[in-house]
């Protein structure tokens, strides 16, 4: 069976250090951190007071007052990108077949906000069981398609896929199989995730996860140095528009990029901590490069998953040698984390926009916070660290691994007709 060719033709993002793709990708290039003391609640007694919020966004303005109310964050982040990226592929739905288009999203946890704060109300009052009707359709991991759909009047494939922090970069594994099968013609894909309040804080605090560099905020997710404590709490959405090659071309889409592989694997180690040996991490980059038909000599530049943990990074080298052998000598690698913090199940879909304008425009994002050298790595391998690095990139790989040991790993390429 000859598979189609799937491309990329629109892009949405809300991040911590941008809210549109433009704004997202100059604070990428330009080094910016999205850390910063927590303003939603309290922090006063928590261990960590810091996090990646998204800043300046004015749900109520952009869905209406009543509108917002309906909606779990998660949501409302998942419906602003998507619109950037809807106008940016320039799509008319009334002029397609939209039995044909589809909405597949990834969110490790979902409307963690919403079972909050109905689960406080409930634990102050006297055992009356009075929760808002909305709670169960705010609250559920799968209702961020949903609402694309609905608003769009979508009605091709539609579900969410949930594996922690791979989460989006299976939901666009997935979608780029529908596609290349034929099943579908175009699919609004990526994540979003919006843990930034007491119970996601508190929990992965007390999973001892979280840096606690309390005295420095904007340096603290410091992705391969020696001083890293912990992964920074990030929040926000990213959405991107897979489109069947000559589905695109027939109506004459711009093209960013195309997708050509994906692989995804199991560390069957441990709940929370990866591989030792990186063994599932170095099996799902291996997946990707067979199922793209590339070797290591075609990658450029890998996005990796680089959370600033103390034993999640040096997993990750030891897996990209394994993959790569002497080629790692020759890539760039850079972890995004270090500016956005970890978008959990919306982290994916982020980095694969950056990773794409990489590849667009050849300048390969830093590393930053960069402060001591951990001799642990390999000094020769580049970790494009502090500073943006130009040069040509013709194929990017972008990692992400989540709880429960889930691996996922997607390929883009340039785009030739």
């Amino acid at each position: 069976m000859e598979f189609k060719r799937v491309v990329v033709t629109g892009l949405g993002a809300l991040t911590p250090i941008g809210n549109t793709v433009p704004e997202y990708w100059n604070s990428l290039i330009n080094g910016v951190s999205g850390a910063a003391f927590i303003k939603s609640f309290d922090v006063s007694k928590f261990k960590t007071k810091f996090a990646c919020e998204v800043k300046n966004f004015d749900a109520e303005g952009f869905l209406g007052r009543k509108e917002a109310r309906k909606l779990d964050p998660f949501v409302q982040y998942a419906l602003f990108s998507t619109e950037e990226a809807v106008k940016d592929a320039g799509l008319d739905f009334e002029k397609l077949d939209t039995s044909r288009i589809g909405v597949i999203w990834g969110s490790g946890i979902g409307g963690l906000k919403t079972f909050l704060d109905e689960v406080v109300n409930f634990a102050k009052g006297d055992g009356t069981p009075k929760f808002n009707p909305f709670f169960i359709p705010k609250m559920i991991a799968d209702i961020a398609p949903g609402h694309i759909s609905i608003k769009y009047g979508l009605r091709g494939p539609n579900f969410t896929t949930v594996s922690a922090c791979a989460s989006s970069n299976n939901s666009l594994i997935d979608a780029f199989n529908y596609l290349r099968l034929g099943k579908a013609n175009m699919f609004i894909t990526g994540g979003s995730e919006a843990i930034i309040n007491e119970a996601g804080i508190g929990g992965f605090n007390a999973m001892h996860a979280l840096s606690t560099r309390n005295d420095d905020p904007a340096t603290a997710s410091r992705p391969f140095d020696l001083d890293r404590d912990g992964f920074v709490a990030g929040e926000g959405a990213g959405t991107i528009i897979l489109e069947e090659l000559e589905h695109a071309l027939k109506r004459g889409a711009k093209i960013y990029a195309e997708m050509v592989g994906g692989g995804m694997s199991a560390d069957a180690y441990h709940m929370t901590a990866p591989h030792p040996d990186g063994l599932g991490a170095s099996l799902v980059m291996k997946a990707a490069l067979e199922d793209a038909g590339l070797t290591p000599q075609d990658v450029d530049y890998v996005n990796v998953h680089g959370t600033s943990t103390p034993i999640g990074d040096p997993q990750e080298v030891k897996a990209i040698q394994d993959a790569f052998g002497d080629r790692v000598y020759d890539i760039n690698i850079s972890s995004t984390k270090s500016m956005t913090g970890h978008l959990l199940g919306a982290a994916g879909a982020v980095e694969a926009i950056a990773s794409i304008l990489a590849l667009k425009n050849g300048i390969i994002p830093p590393t930053i916070n960069h402060f001591t050298d951990d001799p642990a790595f390999d000094p020769r391998i580049n970790f494009t660290f502090n500073t943006a690095q130009k040069r040509e990139v013709n194929v990017v790989q972008s990692n992400g691994f989540g709880f429960g040991g889930h691996n996922a790993s997607v390929i883009f390429k340039k785009y030739q007709q």
